[in-house]
């Protein structure tokens, strides 16, 4: 797990060193938004194939996947070979961060799991926050091509240990399983077209150009094919149930917008830190890692509430207080502000969405058998996911209508940002940022409030627990 999150942002501090070495500057943020994008439209495909053979096999094979990812990527000599190597790795990330969550929910009862999934938490958060640090670290001191080489043999630990120790139960299986790959491509080519419209949307293109519009055209007609493929298989990667049931597609639908909203403190809270607060890079990383401080902790001590009042329950008061928590950045910090409070505020929010997200996970991986349980699981990490690229679009464009607005209609985010980090002293350009950072922190209470809305009037009071031999 350490090492799927540890590559979504190890590359970031690297990127210079990289285009230096290999050219290509034009495509490099597919460095990141290829790795991704693999994860998000492999999660469906891995849960329902851990579902019909176990999560040991899948597991060990992502593993596979993802060190032949790491030495290609390595070895890569162009920009574009780079970028297709990253791909291959995040086909392996995919099978790492879907089948991990239900193993998880395999191995520990229900009591127990609100600690592991606490610890697998930490763990994500704390690597993928010192993911940008460590690409520095050993593009300055080695190259960058360590970056990928240090996943060998850490990898290979993991997967020794897994092979050796991992003992999954022995349960009846159909002799020949069927597997549907005309709806594994037809959900891989749909969320692969979805994406590369979000992420390239307003970058590499306008909205409403060709380009955009024809994307979004493609997925809607990939999504009517997925539709129809899958209505007809007979074991089909995405099983019509996954919405047909109220508590699994109530739980879909608010970790979607959990995804949405966690945007504006991982994307722009960096950037507010060093354009508004004039911090470093370090030091702006520390601001948001507050929120990994207290997420783990108050996630860890959810079942003590959970098992009193319910899993929906504990939900609703942890994206009630974290919708107030977003409100505060924008109507109660200071400008400029100091340091500790925009921190301050990442550790309340980290409090807040532990007590949301962990509840739903447990709760609905409880309301299912094992034979679905990877299924399920994929299904909310996969909406979680697609939420995050939404609102990576939606925040950037509002950002950027912000900014145009208030600097008479010229300028972005990112050259506003970087104009700044040049040494500037201009203080209109520092209030254009606070004001987009605002204005976004204001779209994450909203997409807090949807969550909320979703909670209250879909999803059913009590979740139907399964007992621990079902």
């Amino acid at each position: 797990m350490a090492l799927a999150a540890l590559d979504g942002t190890i590359v970031s501090t690297a990127v210079p060193q990289i285009v230096g070495d290999l050219g290509g500057f034009s495509a490099f943020s597919w460095l990141f938004s290829g790795y991704l994008l693999a994860v998000t439209v492999t999660l469906p495909v891995y849960g329902k194939l851990s579902d019909t053979f176990g999560r040991k096999p899948v597991l060990i094979a992502g593993i596979v996947l993802f060190l032949l990812g790491s030495a290609l990527c390595a070895g890569a000599w162009s920009m574009g070979s780079l970028i297709a190597f990253r791909i291959v790795q995040g086909l392996g990330g995919g099978a790492l961060q879907g089948t991990i969550q239900t193993i998880a929910a395999d191995l520990y009862p229900l009591d127990e799991r609100p600690k592991i999934v606490s610890k697998i938490s930490t763990v994500w958060a704390v690597s993928a926050v010192a993911g940008p640090a460590v690409g520095g670290l050993l593009t300055a001191y080695a190259d960058w091509r360590w970056i990928f080489l240090i996943n060998l043999p850490v990898g290979a630990v993991a997967l020794w240990l897994i092979a050796r120790h991992l003992v999954e139960p022995l349960r009846e299986r159909d002799r020949r399983p069927r597997i549907d790959w005309p709806g594994a491509l037809a959900v891989f080519l749909t969320g692969t077209l979805l994406l590369t419209a979000l992420v390239q949307g307003g970058v590499a293109w306008p909205w409403l150009s060709p380009p955009s519009l024809g994307l979004f055209a493609a997925t809607a007609a990939g999504a009517a094919a997925t539709v129809l493929i899958e209505r007809r298989a007979a074991e089909p990667i995405i099983p019509g149930w996954v919405w047909r049931r109220r508590t699994i597609a109530a739980v879909n639908l608010a970790l979607g917008a959990l995804g949405l909203l966690m945007i504006a403190p991982t994307v722009f809270l960096p950037t507010y830190a060093q354009s508004v607060l004039g911090l470093g890079p370090i030091a702006a990383g520390f601001v948001l890692s507050a929120m990994t401080l207290s997420w783990p902790v108050s996630a860890a001590w959810s079942n003590r509430v959970y098992t009193r009042i319910g899993f929906r329950n504990t939900a609703i008061i942890g994206i009630g207080t974290g919708m107030l928590v977003l409100l505060s950045f924008p109507l109660l910090l200071p400008y400029p502000g100091e340091a500790w409070q925009p921190a301050l505020v990442m550790l309340l929010l980290g409090a807040a969405l532990g007590i949301f997200q962990l509840p739903l996970i447990v709760g609905v991986q409880s309301t299912v058998p094992w034979a679905e349980r990877g299924t399920t699981t994929a299904s909310v990490l996969f909406c979680r996911q697609v939420g995050q690229s939404l609102g990576a679009a939606l925040f950037g464009a509002l950002a950027n209508a912000v900014l145009a607005s208030r600097l008479g209609g010229s300028g972005d985010l990112d050259s506003v940002a970087r104009t700044l980090a040049d040494g500037t002293s201009q203080d209109h350009l520092r209030r254009a940022v606070a004001a987009a950072v605002d204005y976004v922190y204001f779209g994450a209470a909203g997409a807090a409030a949807l969550a909320l809305l979703v909670l209250v009037f879909l999803a059913p009071r009590r979740f139907p627990v399964l007992g621990e031999r079902d």
